[in-house]
């Protein structure tokens, strides 16, 4: 998937009044580490395909654009949200880099928790962690304090449920809790629930409770 190239007089619209976070590839022609990272770009983009954008900035074609963002090298990544910058790396980059550059300012779920959100609730006792996985994967690790109520009974338990607390579900990766926060929003029933799941939190290497 080539990458749109935006010029000088598009910036404002395409890049500052972006609904999404936009990040921009700062490059010239002449530049070769700019063309090895390309395909990274390319597929960091299909990656994040609705959650934000990724183009291109040919700073021989704006000049005037890169004085004003003090480019001095390229290539230079800089993270837009709402109008303003949130964020830069230079060089040859890893994609996972450049995705921590845009991951705060995706748009979000409703209901939906990060990883470090949930910790600091947890360290003010406001919240139950509710994991809904199987009973072998409670058992080998889970979130300090968690309640265990399988997925496919949480709907059967709701009165349960609540009576925990302040609950917040996770799963593996989070995709079946927030679908079933969905279903349940839409019966004017609303839950929190953990966005990327238990494997999040491991990745943020927050505490674990094992046996």
């Amino acid at each position: 998937m080539a990458l749109p190239v935006v010029a000088e007089h598009e910036f404002e619209t395409k890049v500052l009044r972006s609904e999404l976070p936009v990040l921009v590839d700062f490059f010239a022609d002449w530049c070769a580490p700019c063309k090895q990272m390309n395909p990274e770009l390319e597929a960091l983009a299909t990656e994040l395909a609705g959650k934000a954008e990724v183009v291109k900035v040919d700073i021989d074609r704006a000049q005037r654009l890169a004085g004003m963002l003090r480019i001095q090298s390229v290539p230079t990544y800089i993270a837009f949200f709402q109008g303003r910058p949130v964020g830069a790396e230079r060089g040859v980059v890893p994609r996972a880099r450049l995705r921590e550059l845009l991951e705060p300012y995706f748009p979000r779920a409703e209901g939906a928790i990060r990883a470090q959100e949930l910790s600091e609730l947890l360290k003010q006792h406001a919240v139950v962690p509710v994991d809904t996985r199987d009973a072998f994967s409670f058992g080998r690790a889970r979130i300090p304090g968690a309640k265990h109520i399988p997925l496919e009974e949480l709907e059967g338990r709701l009165a349960e449920l609540y009576m925990l607390g302040q609950p917040v579900l996770y799963c593996r990766s989070g995709d079946r809790t927030k679908e079933l926060a969905e279903k349940l929003a839409r019966d004017g029933v609303g839950l929190p629930f953990l966005e990327g799941g238990f494997l999040m939190w491991e990745a943020d290497m927050l505490p674990i409770e094992k046996p």
